[in-house]
C-alpha cells in the first residue's frame, strides 16, 4: 500500500485491522510529520488512532488501545529521525533507512518499563526518566 492509500484508509478508518501493525503507525507518523508542524501533527495523529481504535472496537486496557505517552514518545523521535536524517522518497523508504523505529522496543531506552507501561504513561504524556527524548 503505498503512503496515499495508507494516510486514506487510516483517517476513513478502513484500514483492515490485521495491517494496523507498529509499521503501519510508524509510517502515519511519518507521513502527518512531513505534511504538517510537530504542533499539528501530534493532535491529528491523537485524533486518528483514536477514531480508528473506536471504528475497530478497540478495548480501553493497560496494554490495549490508545496510550498517550507512547504516541507523543514516538512522534518526537519519527519527527526528530525525519529532521536528522531525511528527506525521503516515502514512509517505506522512512522505515527502512530508520529501522530502529520499528522495535516497540525503542522506548525502553528512555523509560523504564514499570514507567511505561503504568496507567498514568497510557493516560498522559510522562517525561522519560532513563534519558530524554529528543526536542521537536
Amino acid at each position: 500500500m503505498d503512503d496515499a492509500q495508507l494516510l486514506e484508509a487510516f483517517e476513513a478508518c478502513t484500514l483492515p485491522f490485521e495491517e494496523w501493525t507498529h509499521r503501519a503507525h510508524v509510517r502515519v507518523a511519518y507521513l502527518y510529520a512531513t505534511r504538517f508542524p510537530y504542533a499539528e501533527a501530534l493532535p491529528r495523529m491523537r485524533a486518528g488512532i483514536k477514531a480508528y481504535n473506536k471504528a475497530t472496537d478497540t478495548p480501553e486496557e493497560l496494554e490495549r488501545g490508545y496510550h498517550e505517552t507512547i504516541t507523543v514518545a514516538f512522534m518526537r523521535l519519527v519527527c526528530h529521525a525525519l529532521r536528522e536524517e531525511g528527506p525521503f522518497e516515502s514512509s517505506d523508504e522512512f522505515c527502512n533507512t530508520c529501522a530502529r523505529m520499528l522495535k516497540k522496543g525503542v522506548l525502553l531506552d528512555y523509560y523504564s518499563k514499570e514507567r511505561l507501561i503504568s496507567l498514568e504513561a497510557k493516560h498522559n504524556f510522562v517525561e522519560p526518566d532513563l534519558q530524554s527524548l529528543p526536542e521537536v
